[in-house]
């Protein structure tokens, strides 16, 4: 588990290096895929870091700029990584910073290794179902994957702010979520709501920093895996809206349900 846990946090951190490259330069290349949501060579070179990297462990990849994989041929993985090489391509674009490396390792549909790294913050997430769940700064220069497993703050963090948080995405806040933002101040009164992009919003459940993250809007698989591992390891849930259970990953449909982080 701790090896494929140093070649996921690996993978992450050379995938950032790239990204920042691009991110730092004039020229995105930004084109639209399919379902019109944008893609950069920042987002083909990270899968393509990933994917060198994740090959050693003889494990399949299901991640999102890799080729459709039929539910036939994947129904019967055991074990799979499920990575998104850029969570938030849309902030990447933006320039705002609040983009992700995402890495996750299912077993049995479920999560137990989670690995998001932010590039501009140079901030790295990583969990295992043995270890739980840490945050460390990364000198991303100059780092040595043992002494960042040893640096690690275990997560939840101490909190400051007991005022009842509600995180939510930036881009695709939904009727449903206002909604559910509205009955959450009838119940605790004055509620601090929060907007972000990416898995940040998982992060921020994990760290003990927000209180619930309601997503009544569309989701794939890759989007939130990692981070789901990453709150289920610092003892958090992540809920099916439709099944009231956990989230389970590698079904026959990629689109995520409704789900609640609490």
């Amino acid at each position: 588990m701790i090896q494929n846990l140093k070649i996921a946090v690996t993978a992450a951190l050379e995938a950032g290096k790239e990204i920042l490259e691009i991110y730092h330069s004039d020229d995105f290349g930004v084109e639209l895929k399919g379902d019109n949501s944008p893609l950069t060579k920042a987002d083909l070179a990270s899968h393509n870091v990933i994917m060198a990297h994740l090959s050693a462990t003889n494990i399949p990849v299901l991640s999102e700029e890799g080729r459709s994989i039929p539910y036939l041929d994947r129904k019967d993985w055991n074990q799979l990584w499920i990575v998104d090489p850029i969570d938030g391509t849309k902030e990447f674009i933006k320039r705002n910073g609040e983009f992700t490396v995402n890495i996750a390792l299912i077993e049995n549909q479920k999560t137990v290794i989670g690995v998001i790294y932010v590039p501009v913050l140079n901030d790295l997430y990583f969990s295992t179902n043995e270890i739980g769940a840490f945050k460390v700064k990364v000198d991303i220069d100059d780092y040595n994957i043992d002494d960042l497993l040893k640096l690690g703050q275990k997560l939840p963090l101490e909190r400051n702010d007991k005022k009842f948080t509600v995180v939510a995405s930036r881009s695709h806040m939904s009727p449903e979520t206002e909604t559910y933002v509205a009955d959450m101040r009838q119940k605790h009164g004055e509620v601090n709501l929060i907007s972000k992009g990416s898995s940040l919003k998982l992060c921020m459940v994990a760290e003990g920093q927000a209180d619930c993250y309601p997503r009544f809007a569309p989701t794939m698989e890759w989007d939130t895996a990692a981070g789901q591992a990453i709150c289920e390891h610092a003892g958090f849930e992540v809920i099916d809206w439709e099944t009231k259970k956990r989230m389970l990953y590698n079904r026959e449909e990629l689109l995520n349900a409704w789900f609640l982080v609490k």
